[in-house]
Parts: structure tokens; C-alpha cells; sequence
């Protein structure tokens, strides 16, 4: 089946553009605070291009992220799994193996949902896919709300036992590639950090982010951690700058607040809202730097931002995680919703505080998000 393309459009202006192929988005223009629509997604000139580049924009499964001792077991039964990360020393099986969820051409239908305008993609992943267990049927929506939202809603049922984990891997620069993010703020509801060994694998151990390069507790400059790349031990271990995931500070069940980003010089800002127990925050350490980008420029390192809603990588081996295993009879749900606006508005005139969604101290938090999701 040949890959087709399909866009969304809001009555606010925002315009969302995704292939079949893996669900990338290869467009995604959002209002700014002028009015006019920018882009705030990095995109290669070709959909084809975004695997071999960070998996750039795609639905990622079965099981999202990294996954260790060559495999998983599952009611006694050993799942090896492809080694497609990692070198001869750490080899792991990363983002669903050779050929995971971002390489498989999805049907797709366009539709019109309550919130807006909404495109739905639908696979059967086959027993035995990538050597996961049970046929696994998924379905995942991206719907615009009027209110500038990008929301991604995912559904999954099997006929076998076996472990699921999906997430977008979406790489975020508000400014539109113009430039890296070193001048963006970042903000992440995470008080604990799921910590890794030398092949960026889980050690089951999951610390404070007190005193750490990781605590992003309260809006932080990307620049100046990536400044101190060079001397932290956390980011220079991940390519000099985040690569972790943090284990969010939930009040409960349903969409909670997970994280914040801004950028000051084009006026954007971003909020994140998930029912995942975790995000994964990575600063693009190894992204290529002649990454072929839209309309023949180029990226590099530090260009885009991915907040990958999850649960946390190696989790089928670590049983003090919470469980990514689906029962059949069992339905897998997960959202997240990435909300846009403007600094303006996420920090306003009436906090007289000035920050403009970054300041320390500031009596709205950071950035004044929204609290009746």
C-alpha cells in the first residue's frame, strides 16, 4: 500500500499534516501570538527520511523506547527480540525493533470529531510482528481542537498476552528550525528520574532529581544545561543534554500536567497533558548535523525538543515498574495532549510578575496552566 498524505485544518488556523507511513507528521503550524500560523515541528524534506533521523515525528510500538537481556519473558516464555541499538557492549532492542510502528503503512480515515477535526490510524500488527506475542490490533487518533490543541488518543486490543507501549516521537522547536533550542525554557512535573546504566539502560534504582542537572522542576534554560554538558556526569552520559525519562508527579487518574515549553523569542509556548505515569525528555544529542530538513536546510544537534509520553523503557524486564502487559479482553488507552499559546497568555498580565512563562518565583508557577482538564 503507497503512503498517502492527509491534512487537518481547525477554524483557529492550525494545520496538522501526517503520512500513512508511520503516522509522521510532516507539518504541524500553530498560531502564534500575531495571528499567523508557524511551524513548531522539525520535519525531514521526505516522510521516508524520518526513521533514519531520531525516528522523527512517528508512532512508535509495540513497546516504546529501550528494552534489555535481548528480549522479555512472558508466562515463562522467552521473547528474544532484534538488538537494533546500543553497540556490541549495550545492545538493546530500541522503539520496537527493525521494523517498529514508524515503518509500517497505517489505513487511514479522516473524520470529524467533537473537539475538531481528527485523523484515525488503524494497523493489525500480526502474532509474531518483531517476535512480539499475539495479534495486536491499534488504533491511534490525532484530533485539533479549536483551542489549538494537538490531541493523540491511542487504543490497543490483543488475543495473546504480550506488552504494549506506544508514544509519539514528535520533535518540538517552536521557532520553526530557525534555530536550536538552547534560548527555549523547559519545565517538567517530575520530582524522580528513572536511572540508567552505561548502555542508558534501567537499573531499577528511581532517584530525586534534587540537586541534579535533571531537576526541572521550575522553568529551566536548555542552553545552560547544555553548557554544563561537558562536566555533568547525567547529561554528558546521553550525548550532552536529556535523553531521560522522568517520572511524572501525578494527582491521579485521567490527563495530568506533565510539561511546559517556551520560547521567548517567537512568543510560543507549549504544555503537555498525559495518563501516562512518565515522559521521556530528549534534546536531539545525536541528531545528525546535515539532518536533511524541509525545503532543503539543514539540522543538527540540540534542534528539537521530544516529550514522549510513556511508560518507562525496559519496563516488560522490571517488575517495580508499573506493568506495560495487555490481557486479552483487555483495552489499552492512553492520551496526551500537547496545548500551544502564547507566553503572554501562559504568564499574564495579572501575576505582575513580569516572567513571561519563565521566570523564578513567579505567582502562577512558571506559566500559568490550565488546571480544569
Amino acid at each position: 500500500m503507497k503512503p498517502s498524505l492527509h491534512t487537518l485544518r481547525n477554524r483557529a488556523g492550525m494545520q496538522l499534516t501526517a503520512s500513512s507511513l508511520g503516522g509522521i507528521v510532516t507539518s504541524l503550524r500553530v498560531p502564534g501570538p500575531d495571528g499567523r500560523p508557524g511551524e513548531v515541528l522539525l520535519a525531514c524534506a521526505r516522510p521516508e527520511l524520518h526513521h533514519a533521523n531520531g525516528y522523527m515525528n512517528a508512532i512508535i510500538g509495540r513497546c516504546g523506547n529501550r528494552i534489555s537481556r535481548g528480549g522479555f519473558a512472558i508466562d515463562g516464555e522467552f521473547r528474544a527480540l532484534a538488538q537494533n541499538s546500543g553497540g556490541p557492549k549495550h545492545s538493546c532492542s530500541l522503539h520496537g525493533g527493525e521494523k517498529g510502528f514508524d515503518q509500517k503503512v497505517w489505513a487511514v480515515r479522516e473524520y470529524r470529531a467533537p473537539e475538531g477535526p481528527a485523523l484515525e490510524f488503524t494497523t493489525l500488527s500480526p502474532d509474531g510482528d518483531e517476535n512480539y506475542p499475539g495479534n495486536l490490533f491499534v488504533r491511534v487518533v490525532y484530533t485539533l481542537s479549536e483551542a489549538n490543541e494537538w490531541r493523540i488518543d491511542y487504543l490497543a486490543t490483543t488475543d495473546r498476552p504480550t506488552v504494549v507501549n506506544l508514544t509519539q516521537h514528535a520533535y518540538f522547536n517552536l521557532n520553526g528550525g530557525a534555530s536550536d533550542v538552547s534560548g527555549h525554557f523547559v519545565q517538567v512535573n517530575a520530582s524522580r528520574y528513572t536511572e540508567v546504566d552505561a548502555g542508558l539502560l534501567p537499573t531499577g534504582r528511581v532517584p530525586s532529581v534534587e540537586g541534579t542537572a535533571l531537576d526541572l522542576r521550575a522553568p529551566t534554560l536548555l542552553g545552560d544545561r547544555f553548557a554544563l554538558a561537558r562536566k555533568d556526569r547525567l547529561l554528558r552520559a546521553v550525548g550532552g543534554g536529556f535523553d531521560h525519562n522522568f517520572v511524572l508527579d501525578r494527582k491521579g487518574p485521567g490527563l495530568d500536567f506533565a510539561a511546559f515549553f517556551a520560547d521567548p523569542e517567537s512568543g510560543r509556548s507549549m504544555e503537555v497533558w498525559t495518563t501516562e505515569p512518565c515522559v521521556q525528555v530528549y534534546s536531539g544529542n545525536f541528531l545528525a548535523p546535515d539532518c536533511p530538513a524541509r525545503r532543503g536546510s539543514k539540522y543538527g544537534k540540540h534542534w528539537g525538543v521530544c516529550f514522549e509520553t510513556q511508560h518507562a523503557p525496559d519496563s516488560p524486564n522490571q517488575p517495580s515498574f508499573p506493568s506495560v502487559r495487555l490481557e486479552p479482553g483487555q483495552v489499552y488507552r492512553s492520551t496526551t495532549v500537547y496545548a500551544f499559546g502564547s507566553l503572554e497568555d501562559a504568564c499574564g498580565d495579572d501575576d505582575g510578575c513580569g516572567c513571561h512563562g519563565h521566570g523564578e518565583g513567579c505567582s502562577c508557577g512558571g506559566h500559568g496552566r490550565r488546571e480544569d482538564r
